[in-house]
């Protein structure tokens, strides 16, 4: 995939081929649960994917936000150091929280659709967070295999409009503030960018995963895109 120019530099090639190969009961019991999500998750929202946006970021936002928390009160107990999870972790949150502001710019969502965001937010919320409880490994890995799909459900959505099945819009002003885009960015753009975030995410979280698990980390997460430095300014953006 070819990267394009930005005012922050080049917008990160994603390697598509990346998978983590499913390793024991867990790993198994992870995937699974993933593929489930997907199979509604393409059943309700088909090819809207500007709607499936709005809703599974409001999901995707709760597992950084989650492990922080969790993270933060463990190294509280244990008085030690947390090796700059926390902070990776709050930023991953806010993260798929600026995606989720940006495609509520590109697809308004109906009623039902923020029914639906209540109801399966707080569901996932209480079941993530029992999960990381019980299972800090296993909890990585489902967000490392989330955002394999994410990856996969992005790169058909640019297929969708480089063959002009979805309108190649203007990119929001929100957008072009916070990845530091040129003034005549398109929603393919941010697409771009904001699948080259999933597939960071996607590497930090199977790493983690895999330091849980005692294995070493020897592979580099992919390229993070440049963001903006303050928000604030996005209010008035």
């Amino acid at each position: 995939m070819t990267a394009s120019a930005h005012t922050g530099g080049q917008i990160p090639a994603v390697d598509l081929a990346v998978h983590h190969s499913a390793s024991g009961v867990a790993d198994r019991l992870a995937l699974g649960f993933t593929k489930t999500l997907r199979f509604c998750a393409d059943t309700f929202f088909a090819k809207r994917y500007g709607h499936r946006a709005i809703v599974l970021e409001t999901v995707a936002a709760v597992p950084g936000m989650v492990g922080a928390t969790l993270t933060h009160l463990r190294c509280l107990r244990n008085m030690c150091d947390d090796k700059g999870w926390i902070r990776t972790l709050m930023e991953e949150a806010e993260n798929e929280r600026m995606h989720l502001m940006t495609f509520i710019e590109v697809a308004k969502p109906t009623l039902f659709e923020r029914f639906v965001v209540l109801g399966v937010q707080w569901v996932f919320y209480l079941a993530f967070f029992a999960l990381y409880l019980v299972s800090p490994r296993t909890a990585h890995r489902v967000v490392g295999y989330f955002e394999e799909e994410a990856v996969i459900s992005y790169t058909h959505f640019l297929a969708e409009l480089d063959e002009g099945r979805t309108a190649n819009i203007p990119a929001p002003a929100i957008a072009r503030h916070y990845w530091k885009l040129p003034d005549d960015a398109t929603l393919r753009d941010v697409v771009l960018v904001v699948r080259a975030d999933e597939a960071h995410h996607r590497d930090v979280n199977h790493g983690f995963a895999n330091e849980l698990a005692g294995r070493l980390v020897t592979t580099a997460a992919a390229p993070y895109p440049e963001h903006a430095d303050e928000l604030a300014e996005l209010r008035s953006a």
